[in-house]
């Protein structure tokens, strides 16, 4: 087999590989494959019941934010891991940063317990 020949055979084997990384990487989108520290920690925010302290229900009064904004954010927003996973009583603390329904920049600090989460306080940006 001359050299031609397994240059072309590695090259078609790369991009069958490229191919399928390729479409594991993009079903991260849909949930399928959640590996990626942010992925992992906004899943678990969203699978747990959601409780809102006093304090933020009249941020959000106030700003006329409403629940799917919050559901929004913790669908594509970002976890700020060097002011998160911090001791909070039985729980940690998750800062998430994202964008609201009208596009604007917001964070979140939310608590996370074993059985539920507390949204703990809103800041736009």
């Amino acid at each position: 087999m001359s050299f031609i020949q397994r240059l072309g055979y590695y090259l078609i084997g790369l991009m069958i590989g490229a191919f399928a990384v390729y479409f594991f990487l993009q079903q991260k989108e849909t949930e399928t494959f959640c590996y990626f520290p942010n992925c992992r920690v906004l899943k678990d925010l969203r699978s747990k019941p959601f409780h809102t302290s006093d304090e933020s229900k009249v941020v959000m009064q106030e700003n006329k934010m409403t629940l799917e904004d919050i559901r929004i954010t913790l669908k594509h927003g970002d976890v700020d891991f060097s002011k998160s996973n911090l001791p909070d009583g039985n729980g940690k603390i998750y800062v998430v940063e994202g964008r609201n329904s009208e596009n604007q920049e917001v964070e979140l600090t939310l608590v996370n317990y074993t059985d539920k989460v507390v949204l703990k306080s809103i800041k736009k940006i």
